[in-house]
């Protein structure tokens, strides 16, 4: 029990990888707040941690309005008492070539993936300090922010931004016993991944569901399900992972080698 009787919170919880990690978290012993732009997914979510066995908080919040994700956290210290741990998962892709990408996608991707997340960031961690004892922040990264990928301009430079960004506040909030990292995933079963898949074929033809069977890491023959990237991640937020400071650790399969 890595995270017995912490408290993790964790954005973008409604379905996916969100889901996994709340799962995943509940599996290692934390207590979860779930929130994410609807409330119904993330009732569900909730629904599952406590069936097994920890307390969930189920919230709707948008990361990019600061004020709702300030109330969110107020809402669980009213709950909860404190905050051990926050997990930045809400994000976001629109495909499209790089020529041809409207400007606010680009920047829609950008407020979301970066700025969202740099938000929520600095939020936790002002109530991590003012509580004293530290804590942990990881952050969804990709592996497109180190190899990119063709149609995803926007979502990939994003995706190297909180790579650097993870870096910088590990550097600064170390002194305040909070350990900040990234996790790049791959080819995870998502809603995301057939997202893209449905892209390609409108364009290129052929059915989303055969296409996105084939989008997979090569050493493996099957997907990376969501709650084996919430298990790293759960490692990444406990004590034992303090020596792992402002890394951003593949978890996609073998597919980056760097």
């Amino acid at each position: 029990m890595l995270l017995k009787d912490k408290v993790i919170f964790v954005t973008g919880a409604g379905q996916g990888m969100g889901r996994g990690i709340a799962q995943a978290v509940a599996e290692a012993g934390a207590h979860v707040v779930v929130s994410d732009l609807r409330l119904g997914p993330v009732q569900e979510t909730a629904r599952l941690v406590e069936a097994a066995g920890r307390r969930a908080l189920p919230l709707m919040a948008d990361v990019l309005d600061s004020q709702v994700v300030q109330s969110a956290i107020r809402q669980t210290i009213e709950t909860f008492g404190r905050l051990d741990g926050w997990v930045n998962n809400a994000g976001v892709v629109k495909m499209d070539s790089a020529l041809d990408m409207a400007e606010e996608d680009w920047g829609f991707q950008f407020e979301v993936n970066v700025q969202g997340l740099f938000v929520c960031c600095q939020l936790a961690a002002r109530q991590m300090m003012a509580q004293g004892g530290g804590g942990a922040i990881v952050n969804i990264a990709s592996n497109a922010g180190k190899v990119g990928y063709r149609n995803m301009a926007a979502y990939n430079a994003s995706k190297a931004a909180v790579i650097n960004l993870t870096r910088s506040l590990s550097l600064e909030w170390a002194e305040h016993n909070i350990n900040v990292n990234a996790v790049c995933p791959g080819g995870v079963d998502t809603p995301m991944l057939l997202g893209v898949a449905e892209w390609l074929t409108q364009r290129l033809g052929g059915d989303p569901h055969e296409l996105v069977k084939t989008m997979k890491p090569n050493q493996m023959n099957r997907h990376i399900q969501p709650i084996e990237v919430g298990r790293v991640v759960a490692f990444l937020l406990s004590e034992q992972a303090t020596i792992i400071r402002g890394q951003s650790i593949n978890v996609d399969g073998g597919d980056t080698p760097y």
